[in-house]
């Protein structure tokens, strides 16, 4: 056990990014038009439908048109200049042209959706940095450097070099990686390796910048730079990841430049070669603009949102934030996933699973223990480590509380880090602690042996020098975490991969309990990310589901990042894609089963959309499409694909997608 903490660590107050100051919605210009144009747009629906004046409806639609339509205009302008001619541009056009033929609504919502996209966009991009900014902060701005005569000063830990010396007082955070010189302590280091409890250190161990120094006072040789300490690199490897991800597109826009360069080119044709065969102007510009309006991919953009957008909601309302529509079509594509596992498997906090009596060699995994020697047992270490703060020993009281024992009265507690704690009891003096700092005898020695084995941590009472009992504890799975697993597993024809900074012994039991044939342990956060990127060299699109600060780098990496909520660090849920708000394991499953079902609608609508432009351009092309005519069978268009993706928003959307993969 460890000593009383003068900051509490472990999993229930486990380091994490601090608040960062985040860039609000309407700070960023991007968001402020497309918030003007969206108003703008709602203001003169409604005034059209109460039956304003044209005059008043039609000025509130050229304001959205204009608010909305001004950035992604000149974006286009701007691609022109390069000699590209993108979807912006395109849609621009075709807004204005389905205005010049009396279809301003129309346009104007295509303004407001594609406005709204690119507001989004900038929003995650923002908050991003905004996290990987605050993350420099868990590294203390100041450090005490002991001078060679002795003496001690408070310096910018920014400042320190190698060789440097630094005194870690208890409570305070490590200032610099480096290595013990003297001293004795526990470091929740949770924040780097994802370990659910403290870690002994004693001199000669390895410490890191950012980590939560226990009740002992440590010094500390600096072994790294500021610049190059594992914090630091983390923040590089996420923003590195960040900025060499695959560019992300929706479907529609891998074929935006030739779709968009061949309406262009068709439509100038069909108004040019007649009129150089002295077609009447009049005439073949209706053609023409007919032509445009029909050939537009008004439809083939309504193909592709409503039911990205509707599987957002859907997920939305059952505890998962999908940031983006783009974020929802990659996750029908991830082909492996790979799993962290403290806080995201497991709840992240230690529990009582054995209790071991060393008078008959009983085993006890749950189940009662209101009397007897198990009980006895129990009770005693409770009572000795009734004042401690160490997750174990939390751990130890809360699971005599649960079974309702009564607790003798203790004195004279005391704690040593790394070692254990020590009290009188009923007048007996009861050590709870590390088994390794014992002299223990064979019998109780291959108990120890046996549940550390099994991936437990083990804990050993003594009363009088002799063993009493030796306690097994355990960070537990979640609820439903292996049918999350086998489903996961069932989705993408392959169970995950386990991907742990925890010590071999706790990930491969967990492994076994979960069924997860493929375990990696003892990673470092740079680490994740090679076996991340390994499974992407083979040719997986990766989902990567994590909780951490640690767990960041590869949640940026991958194709598709999930992060946990409710434990997940400030950075986890800046850097993923999607949030499992609930902490609701089978949700992952659920919302890449949704993901693939939005795909298959938008293919549907996409077929929708390409007949129907179909048989309406080749009817102008060989005969005479009325316009009017041309415009129902464009708007009708648009409507059917709508209407389709929006079947998503069903809660039997939700439902049909939790029952995937049994």
């Amino acid at each position: 056990m460890s000593t009383t903490l003068t900051t509490p660590v472990g999993p229930a107050a486990r380091p994490t990014a601090p608040p960062v100051r985040r860039t609000r919605s309407l700070a960023l210009p991007e968001a402020r038009w497309a918030a003007a144009a969206t108003f703008a747009f709602l203001l003169a629906l409604l005034t059209q439908v109460l039956g304003a004046p044209g005059w008043a409806y039609g000025a509130l639609y050229a304001v959205a048109y204009a608010t909305g339509g001004w950035e992604p205009a000149w974006a286009g302008l701007r691609a022109l200049r390069e000699r590209t001619l993108d979807v912006d541009l395109l849609m621009i056009v075709a807004a204005l042209g389905a205005a010049a033929i009396g279809q301003v609504l129309d346009g104007a919502l295509l303004i407001v959706i594609f406005a709204t996209s690119g507001a989004l966009e900038a929003l995650a991009t923002a908050r991003t940095a905004d996290s990987v900014r605050g993350l420099l902060d868990l590294a203390p701005a100041t450090a005490c450097r002991v001078t060679a005569d002795g003496s001690e000063e408070t310096v910018p830990a920014a400042v320190l070099a190698v060789g440097d010396t630094v005194l870690v007082r208890p409570g305070e955070r490590v200032g610099a990686d480096g290595r013990v010189l003297d001293g004795l302590s526990e470091v929740d280091q949770s924040t780097i390796t994802g370990e659910p409890l403290p870690v002994a250190k004693a001199a000669g161990d390895e410490v890191f910048a950012g980590t939560l120094n226990g009740a002992g006072a440590l010094r500390i040789a600096v072994e790294r730079d500021s610049s190059d300490t594992v914090i630091a690199r983390i923040v590089a490897m996420v923003e590195e990841a960040s900025s060499t991800k695959a560019p992300t597109q929706l479907f529609i826009e891998k074929v935006e430049q030739r779709y968009a360069i061949g309406l262009v080119v068709a439509t100038l044709a069909l108004f040019a070669l007649p009129l150089a065969f002295g077609g009447p102007l009049t005439q073949t510009l209706l053609r023409a603009m007919t032509f445009m309006i029909v050939a537009s991919p008004c439809a083939v953009v309504l193909a592709t949102m409503p039911p990205l957008l509707s599987a957002i909601a859907t997920a939305g309302r059952h505890g998962v934030l999908v940031k983006s529509a783009v974020v929802m079509e990659r996750l029908g594509q991830v082909t492996a996933v790979a799993v962290d596992k403290t806080g995201t498997l497991t709840a992240g906090t230690p529990q009582l699973v054995d209790i071991r009596t060393a008078t008959t060699g009983d085993l006890l995994a749950g189940g009662s223990t209101s009397g007897g020697v198990i009980g006895e047992l129990l009770a005693v270490a409770a009572a000795a480590e009734v004042r401690s703060e160490h997750p174990l020993g939390r751990a130890v009281v809360a699971a005599a509380h649960e079974r309702a024992l009564p607790l003798p009265a203790s004195t004279g507690f005391a704690s040593t880090p790394g070692t254990g704690v020590r009290a009188v009891v009923d007048g007996r003096v009861v050590e709870v602690g590390n088994p390794a700092r014992f002299s223990l005898p064979p019998e109780t020695a291959a108990v120890v042996a046996e549940l550390e084995s099994a991936g437990r941590t083990a804990v050993v009472v003594l009363r009088d020098g002799l063993p009493l009992g030796v306690l097994g504890l355990a960070d537990r799975p979640r609820e439903l975490a292996a049918e999350a697993v086998r489903r996961l597993g069932a989705l993408t024809a392959r169970l995950p991969v386990l991907l742990t900074g925890d010590n071999p012994r706790a990930a491969a039991a967990l492994a076994a309990d979960l069924g997860l044939p493929q375990v990696r342990a003892g990673l470092l956060p740079q680490q994740k990310v090679a076996a991340v990127r390994e499974l992407e060299a083979q040719g997986e699109r990766v989902l990567m589901l994590g909780d951490g600060v640690n767990d960041a780098p590869s949640l940026a990496a991958a194709h598709c990042g999930v992060a946990m909520g409710r434990a997940g660090s400030d950075l986890a849920l800046e850097t993923a894609d999607a949030v499992v708000v609930r902490d609701e394991l089978l949700a992952v499953p659920a919302v890449v089963a949704l993901s693939r079902r939005a795909r298959r609608l938008v293919v549907q609508n996409l077929v929708i959309a390409g007949v129907f432009i179909a048989t309406l351009v080749t009817w102008d092309l060989a005969g005479a499409l009325p316009l009017p005519l041309g415009v129902a069978g464009h708007e009708g268009s648009t409507v059917i694909v709508g209407l389709n993706g929006l079947r998503l928003l069903r809660d039997s959307a939700w439902r049909r997608a939790l029952s995937e993969g049994n």
